[in-house]
């Protein structure tokens, strides 16, 4: 290990990692329990302190209220009923304040005792730029849910939640650059196609979140066909003109598109793995390889159960557990046939 960049650097990262994965668990139970539009303004400081007596919490019902989530959706919604919603999205606030302290103030330190190396450094300052435009992003979203209709723009949150996977991907790429200083000779053919592996699991992630967005899991909720015993039902091609549109804003199309890219997931990584065993492994490459088979499995399990069983929160959010735990599989494999 070098003077500079040394295990503290490495512990830090993986602390960030591992809070980005905290946030993405919050986010998907917040998705799930429509609790992200419970907090309809955006107050850095003031907004890390939630209302501590009867007349706050009465007055931010009051605000909430204001808004089309209230008016449409929730307007059977007591006090009580509101505080439960509140807490997820809160939770969900506060982790991102934390996650911001988390980076920037060791990265500070790190600086001032010149403990990072150049090429380090630049990748921190993107971190910390992916950390920024997260956040952003994370507003950016609510905002379209505060406007004329109670939900949110699934463009805008499939925008956010891929961010997220993207921020945690690279804080662990920069991570492993540490771990593993020392570079070997690789397989440029092999690398290429875990790349494409990659591309294929970010678009899958992509059109996931559109599936969440539009709420496209509750229909359909059969497999492996979809309604009425049907390949391609007829609703994904008839929802949206033209046609393409139905494979980015109908729910149906959407759906048609998650369903049947995770066949393509797991085609592909099963083919990494099959291409893999014909090579001179090291026991990183090997274990990351193995590890990634099983979780495009348990995977594309937990799609199925998620579907028929429409979408309960437990099985919801473990999904999207397991798209990260996945994305980290990847991150690991791809690193370890890149250095």
């Amino acid at each position: 290990m070098a003077k500079k960049d040394n295990k503290k650097v490495i512990y830090w990262l993986l602390t960030g990692c591992f809070l980005i994965f905290v946030m993405v668990v919050v986010g998907g139970i917040t998705r799930l329990t429509h609790s992200g539009l419970s907090i309809s303004s955006y107050k850095l400081i003031s907004g890390t302190i939630p209302p501590l007596n009867e007349a706050e919490w009465i007055a931010e019902f009051e605000h909430y209220k204001q808004f089309p989530e209230y008016q449409k959706l929730h307007n059977h919604f007591d006090l009580e009923d509101f505080k439960d919603i509140y807490f997820w999205e809160y939770i969900h606030r506060v982790l991102g304040r934390l996650l911001g302290i988390v980076f920037i103030i060791p990265f500070l330190y790190f600086l001032i005792k010149k403990q990072l190396t150049k090429p380090t450094i630049k990748k921190a300052l993107i971190l910390l730029f992916l950390g920024g435009f997260q956040g952003f992003l994370g507003w950016y979203m609510v905002k379209s849910g505060l406007v004329d209709r109670p939900s949110v723009s699934h463009y805008r949150l499939a925008m956010h939640l891929t961010t997220a996977f993207i921020t945690f991907a690279y804080t662990l790429w920069v991570a492993l650059d540490l771990w593993y200083p020392v570079k070997k000779e690789i397989n440029g053919h092999f690398r290429n196609i875990i790349r494409v592996g990659m591309a294929v699991l970010l678009i899958q992630i992509i059109w996931g979140a559109f599936v969440a967005g539009l709420d496209a899991g509750w229909i359909h909720n059969h497999w492996p066909l979809m309604n009425e015993g049907k390949l391609i039902h007829e609703t994904v091609y008839t929802e949206q003109v033209p046609l393409w549109r139905n494979f980015v804003e109908g729910k149906s199309g959407v759906q048609f598109v998650h369903r049947y890219m995770a066949y393509v997931v797991v085609a592909v990584i099963f083919y990494i793995w099959f291409k893999a065993r014909k090579l001179q492994l090291t026991v990183p490459q090997k274990n990351g390889v193995n590890l990634l088979m099983i979780l495009v499995l348990v995977q594309f399990i937990l799609g199925v159960f998620t579907l028929i069983l429409q979408v309960p929160v437990v099985l919801g959010v473990l999904h999207q557990v397991t798209a990260f735990f996945l994305l980290a599989g990847m991150t690991f494999v791809l690193h370890r046939f890149s250095k």
